[in-house]
């Protein structure tokens, strides 16, 4: 385990708002570590180094060592980050105990590669978009990766990626993935837009309001076409009642 992922912390018995404050104030952070049919434990973080080590996506997504410090260690995971609403501030964290031999939950990042290598991508006038940015695996802490990639290789315009196109390491598993068609959603699609739409998330947007617009009329247009229908149906059978 490289040393980013270990997080130095102190054992603390005074707990509350006043206390969390008073070590906020001293550039420290309320922790605690929960889970694995033991107590929670209250700890106390470096703000600084904490800072320092959330830059990186992978420590959300990394099994983590906290030592304290009488030499005693855990391995955990991050389940919860409190931030302050606009300072550059971590308020509090939550740890969960992880085994070795226990199966857990986690949400990683995903990682998109070869777009630009793709048919969508070398085509004018295609956006390649992202629907998913995350999604939650299910593995050992020794097989968990700290990322899926997703290949947008094979991408064609008007095409799309879905969840069940990734390819998992071994002893990884998806667990919204299921034998239900709608389980399989839309990881990244490719969708063409007009000259005068532009380019970007904001072209895209309209091209995707422009088609959802244009099937709208359709259907409207056959409703239209039904209610036309049945009106000139109605008419005929009160021509047909004045004869009789």
């Amino acid at each position: 385990m490289s040393d980013t992922n270990i997080i130095s912390a102190e054992l603390r018995e005074d707990v509350g708002k006043g206390a969390s404050r008073r070590l906020r104030r001293e550039g420290k952070i309320p922790a605690v570590i929960y889970g694995g049919e033991k107590d929670a434990v209250a700890l106390t973080l470096e703000h600084r180094e904490i800072l320092h080590a959330i830059e990186n996506e992978s420590f959300f997504s990394s099994i983590l060592e906290i030592k304290v410090e009488d030499g005693r260690s855990q391995k955990v995971v991050v389940r919860d980050m409190h931030r302050h609403p606009y300072k550059l501030q971590v308020m509090h964290m939550d740890f969960m105990r992880v085994s070795d031999t226990a199966t857990l939950r986690i949400s990683i990042p995903l990682h998109f590669v070869g777009a630009e290598d793709s048919p969508a991508g070398r085509e004018a006038g295609v956006v390649i978009q992202h629907q998913v940015t995350e999604i939650e695996v299910e593995a050992l802490p020794t097989n968990l990766p700290e990322f899926l990639e997703v290949d947008l290789s094979g991408l064609e315009p008007g095409a799309a990626v879905m969840l069940a196109d990734i390819t998992l390491p071994e002893g990884v598993a998806i667990p919204s993935l299921t034998d239900e068609e709608e389980s399989n959603v839309m990881v990244a699609n490719a969708i063409h837009i007009s000259e005068s739409q532009g380019t970007g998330a904001a072209a895209a947007a309209e091209a995707e309001a422009a088609e959802a617009e244009a099937a709208g009329e359709d259907v409207e247009g056959a409703e239209e076409g039904d209610e036309a229908e049945a009106e000139e149906g109605d008419g005929e059978e009160e021509a047909g009642d004045d004869k009789a």
